[in-house]
This record gives C-alpha cells, structure tokens and sequence, in this order.
C-alpha cells in the first residue's frame, strides 16, 4: 500500500514539473494556474486530466481524433437589419390600438347587456 501512495506523489510530481515547464501555449482547456491546483489537489484523477487532456502534445506525440472546426465562408458577411414587418407609424399603431380597445369595452357592454336581459337598442322607434 505504500508503494501505490508512493507512485501517487510521484505522478503528480512529474505532472506538476510538465504543467509549470510548460508555455502558456502548450496548455489547453483550463489557464495553467487551474491545472496547478487541480494536480495538487486532486494528484491521481487531475495528473491524469492533465496529461489526457490538458497537455499540447507535439506531433510525435499521442495522437487523439479532434473535430474539425466548421470551415467559414469566404468573403465579406451581409449584416443588414431585416426591415421592419410592422411599416405604420407610432400614431396609426397608437390609433389602431385605441380602436381595439373601443371595440372590446362595446363587447363587453353588450355583453352585460345580454346577461342582464336587455336588448341593446337597435336605433330604429316603434
């Protein structure tokens, strides 16, 4: 059992050397200041993160499948607003408004008309 906490230490010393050895360029995925304290904190699982997956090995190193990043279009990108769906102005926005609102305070009215039992007046004399 010792041996095994022996190898421990020893694993994460050689990973702290690589990760402080290292140049900012050659960390992936985390600042190297994080993968510091992940390997001190964590020695066996953020030893391993690091070399698996932290460390920018050179082409003759491990050899991992990436995705590809999507390739861009060439040439300039459009970035014109969508014209407007809604062309009136804020005057015939606020009129049509006023209209709907007229409309349902006259249906509501009817409404409570019907409920009460009256009929509205239809305008005609008898």
């Amino acid at each position: 059992m010792p041996f095994l906490s022996i190898l421990i230490v020893a694993l994460m010393i050689v990973a702290l050397i690589d990760v402080i050895t290292r140049d900012d360029s050659q960390v992936k995925h985390l600042p190297k200041m994080v993968w510091i304290i992940i390997v001190i904190l964590l020695p066996l699982i953020g030893s391993a993160l690091w070399f698996g997956i932290g460390r920018e090995y050179g082409e003759a190193g491990i050899s991992l499948p990436r995705m590809r990043r999507a390739e861009r279009r060439a040439g300039p990108v459009d970035v014109r607003l969508a014209p407007p769906t809604d062309v009136r102005t804020t005057e015939q926005q606020i009129a049509d408004l006023d209209r709907e609102i007229e409309e349902w305070r006259l249906r509501e009215e009817l409404e409570r008309r019907r409920r009460d039992g009256e009929e509205p007046a239809a305008g005609t004399a008898s």
